[in-house]
């Protein structure tokens, strides 16, 4: 079902499709080491010969911490060549469930290298050509157009994951299905809610994948896929996941990193979206300062997201 298929003289392998066309140069910006899904989204950009990884940030919390986390994962995988950047420290309401991993990279080893300031200066590096890929609270975002907004509306676009239009989180209930939850705070907004503010007041396109289209649940069987496929990247995905300490990891953030490569994923609706003051998200009349997922088809976005974490 994962298997890649190839069609001689119509498909190619993925790393020779991607060597045929100008790379995507990407920033992530993520709170990797609370939920699981952070290390899954970092996964899918590693796996992606599309992305140009420029640097990731890490953001929300306990920034150094999480920095950590992300060097010794980059570490392992054998890709030292993208920077670490180390996001403003914040106030958090739980600890890091994944802090043991993460304290396993030496301290004294972590780069000084400012999340904010050097995002500033990739962008005014590569003007128009950069997306900025928020799967996290929007502490760093918030911060960048503060300092200097006109070099942030240099960026190609932001594609986020966040926000809730019409759908709520799922609880693991018939009811779900049978009356999807009301649209409720989202995490990654309620965090930070000027922060969210700013950024759609920005007037930067922006991409954004809410909880309508990201409840993306990886059951049993494909994490046993995943779990006992023996990469670098999937090793990686086990330690981190025993450390969540959950059982089945919604992949919210993997479809910001999807769309960021592959738009047909999760198709747009432009819309006007306002963030209140209670960190709703909500459309209203107005001109569109958002392209808008509100619907997803889970199995397609599987079947993408699979063969990359297996393909070798």
């Amino acid at each position: 079902m994962f298997g890649l298929i190839l069609l001689p003289g119509l498909q190619q392998p993925l790393r020779a499709q991607a060597a045929t066309a100008a790379k995507q140069k990407v920033i992530i910006d993520t709170d990797i080491g609370d939920d699981i899904d952070d290390a899954f989204a970092l996964a899918l950009a590693l796996e992606s010969p599309e992305l140009d990884i420029l640097q990731v940030n890490s953001d929300f919390g306990n920034t150094p911490l999480r920095a950590r986390l992300l060097e010794r994962f980059l570490h392992a995988v054998h890709r030292e060549d993208i920077p670490v950047a180390v996001g403003g420290q914040t106030k958090a309401p739980n600890d890091l469930t994944q802090r043991r991993y993460a304290e396993e990279f030496p301290a004294n080893d972590l780069p000084n290298r400012d999340a904010v300031q050097s995002t500033l200066d990739l962008i005014r590096k590569y003007p128009g050509e950069i997306t900025l890929i928020g799967i996290g609270p929007y502490v760093n975002i918030g911060a960048m157009i503060d300092k200097d907004p006109e070099t942030f509306r240099k960026l190609k676009r932001v594609v986020i994951m966040g926000g809730s239009v019409y759908v709520g989180y799922f609880n693991g209930t018939d009811a779900d299905y049978l009356h999807p939850p009301a649209a409720q705070p989202e995490w990654n907004v309620m965090r930070d809610i000027p922060g969210a503010q700013r950024l759609f007041a920005s007037g930067v396109p922006i991409y954004m994948m809410p909880l309508d289209a990201t409840q993306l649940k990886l059951d049993e069987v494909k994490r046993q896929l995943l779990f006992r496929h023996d990469s670098p990247i999937t090793d990686q995905l086990v330690l981190l996941y025993y450390q969540w300490g959950q059982l089945t990891p919604t992949l919210f953030d993997p479809m910001a990193v999807g769309y960021a490569i592959n738009p047909e994923l999760c198709p747009v609706t432009p819309i006007h979206i306002r963030v209140d003051d209670q960190g709703y998200t909500r459309q209203e009349p107005g001109e569109p300062n958002a392209n808008v997922c509100l619907h997803s088809d889970s199995e397609k976005f599987f079947e993408f997201y699979m063969p990359r974490l297996l393909q070798h």
